[in-house]
């Protein structure tokens, strides 16, 4: 026993000890820590810009506002016809429409990413009608307009939706009253539209929106059964609400 105590008390350093490269040494565990650390925090702004941009991409994508939606809007509008409506010669009157507001609301169809169909409804528009720069009656008429649509950005990642239309009117008078109570009536009219707007999308169902519309609308008017003159209306439409698609 003691001879191999002995011995292995005579073998070479080389082979008794650990090897000093076989140990990492504390600056070295230092070094490898600093770097791990720099790595870490250059690459996290990218980590970040990553994820914000993931985040943004989702939630534009999820706007669904393109082909095959229906929709609807739907606010208050306000009908404001030209100045200088025209003139009846048979009792030598300057004829002024005044402007009007009610609620209005539209029907659409998209039926492809960039082109659509919308038809503008209201309730009644009341009108005074002033002869000479004084009130001398009312009338109210409903102009249903029916619009085809370019939308620009349809089917893109975009909150802002403008579009533009072009298309025809249907006016329909009623109740026209002269308040001397002579009789009064006005024709229906069909002339040409034309439309500009844009949606300020919310989510992928409402949005808020604005618009406006020009409208023609000429009317022959008959006065006391028997006299004809016409009248030149020819209102601006705007309208703000919000829309829902669908």
């Amino acid at each position: 026993m003691s001879d191999v105590v002995t011995r292995s008390a005579s073998l070479p350093a080389h082979l008794t000890s650990r090897s000093p490269r076989s140990a990492a040494r504390p600056w070295q565990l230092l070094a490898l820590a600093g770097l791990t650390g720099l790595a870490t925090l250059g690459a996290a702004p990218a980590m970040a810009a990553d994820s914000l941009n993931a985040s943004s991409h989702s939630s534009l994508s999820s706007l669904n506002y393109g082909a095959g939606q229906f929709w609807t809007r739907a606010g208050v509008a306000k009908v404001s016809p030209k100045s200088d409506n025209g003139r009846i010669d048979a009792i030598g009157a300057d004829v002024d429409v005044d402007d009007d507001s009610a609620f209005a609301f539209t029907l659409g169809y998209r039926f492809t990413d960039t082109f659509g169909i919308e038809l503008l409804a209201a309730q009644d528009f009341d009108h005074d009608i002033s002869l000479n720069g004084q009130k001398a009656g009312s009338v109210d008429h409903l102009p249903p307009t029916l619009t085809l649509q370019y939308y620009p950005l349809g089917g893109r990642e975009s909150r802002i939706q403008p579009y533009i239309g072009a298309g025809v009117n249907y006016t329909h008078f009623s109740d026209e009253t002269l308040d001397d109570g002579t009789k009064l009536e006005m024709d229906d009219s069909w002339g040409a539209a034309a439309q500009i707007g844009v949606d300020l999308v919310i989510n992928e169902h409402w949005a808020a929106n604005v618009a406006a519309w020009y409208l023609d609308i000429d009317s022959d008017v008959t006065v006391a059964g028997s006299v004809n003159d016409k009248v030149e209306i020819d209102p601006i439409v705007t309208m703000a609400g919000i829309s829902y698609r669908f």
